[in-house]
């Protein structure tokens, strides 16, 4: 790991991959509303920035089953969230304070 500090202290990533023929994807479970809530959220807390957070769009984050799918880096913390008041916790605990929410963890064996 390098001593360089990092562009942005979290990096959050949401998964708004959409995946053909019925199968299970985040796009389908209402990602982009999450996405734009935890944006909208970050910038009222103004928590964006250099030196501060990013909140990203991602493709398929290949964790299909714990969907909905968040990423915090550098923790490589990973969340599955269900509604906007989790996507508030996420912003309040991990985002602003440090604080992992761990009833949000992604189980380590979910994948595709």
């Amino acid at each position: 790991m390098s001593d360089r500090p990092s562009y942005y202290e979290r990096h959050i990533f949401f998964c708004l991959n959409e995946r053909a023929g019925g199968e299970a994807c985040c796009a389908r479970l209402q990602a982009q509303q999450a996405f734009d809530r935890c944006k909208a959220q970050a910038k009222a807390l103004n928590l964006l920035g250099p030196g501060k957070v990013r909140v990203n769009k991602a493709g398929c984050l290949d964790r299909c089953a714990g969907g909905p799918i968040a990423v915090v880096y550098p923790e490589a913390v990973w969340y599955s969230y269900v509604d906007e008041s989790d996507i508030d916790e996420i912003v309040q605990s991990h985002l602003r304070d440090g604080r992992v929410v761990e009833r949000l963890l992604t189980p380590p064996e979910v994948g595709r």
